[in-house]
């Protein structure tokens, strides 16, 4: 728990975004590039859907994201709430911007990919629905976060939907399994063996990385900037008693 406790140390957090922040950003550059191009040109067309398939490099890695990102945003409210970490919140309001960013990305990418394999742009799908819901859980989250005066009164409130929601990860994951749907079962994630090819597993690992890696790079931008602006609130209250 000490430690815990010296790595919300804002100051140090700042110290170990600038050493980071480098070598983050030049891999998701190097891993999204690199990705891009071997899922444009490198890998083959699928035997069935040809070469819509390229729209799964973007669409899997940012549906991942989707997910990662609102556990992160779920566990850092749970540390706020419970052992009120100085950084939780502010990661966690960071953070859901850039979620709700990869949501919308996979819902459009899905929605685009649904039109050639299903024949329709939307269907009311098990895993469709319980995306969209993190979505607007997203969006939730970030007017909730900003609907007070008091920072502090919005940042537990929005914790707690954070908390509550999350109830939607599982749903997501496992709805292919539990509900007859649409969308096609994992493929990569199982526990015997990925049932893509190697061809196209590299590219999408790249993509995966390289989106992780994007999220660490505008979550340091973001907590420092979140970080500065506790500061000038700081400062304008003591100013407004003074």
């Amino acid at each position: 728990m000490n430690v815990m406790h010296r790595f919300a140390n804002p100051n140090r957090f700042l110290r170990i975004g600038r050493a980071t922040l480098p070598w983050s950003a030049g891999l998701t550059i190097l891993c999204i590039t690199t990705g891009l191009y071997l899922a444009l040109f490198a890998s083959p067309p699928d035997y069935q859907q040809l070469e819509s398939v390229r729209i799964m490099y973007v669409h899997v890695p940012s549906a991942w994201m989707a997910m990662f990102v609102y556990l992160s945003i779920a566990i850092s409210s749970a540390m706020a709430l419970i052992w009120k970490h100085p950084l939780a919140n502010l990661i966690a309001k960071a953070s859901a911007p850039v979620g709700a960013g990869f949501t919308l990305i996979c819902l459009v990418t899905g929605s685009l990919w649904g039109k050639p394999m299903w024949g329709t742009w939307w269907v009311w799908d098990a895993r469709l629905t319980s995306v969209l819901i993190l979505f607007f859980l997203y969006l939730g989250y970030i007017a909730l976060n900003n609907a007070f005066d008091d920072p502090a009164r919005g940042a537990k409130a929005s914790a707690v939907l954070a908390l509550v929601g999350a109830v939607n990860l599982p749903i997501i994951k496992f709805s292919v399994d539990w509900w007859n749907t649409l969308h096609q079962p994992a493929s990569v994630t199982r526990l015997d063996a990925p049932a893509v090819h190697s061809s196209m597993l590299w590219p999408l690992m790249l993509m995966a990385v390289g989106f992780t890696l994007f999220y660490v790079t505008i979550l340091i931008l973001r907590v420092r900037s979140e970080i500065a602006a506790a500061k000038i609130h700081n400062i304008q209250l003591v100013e407004a008693r003074g």
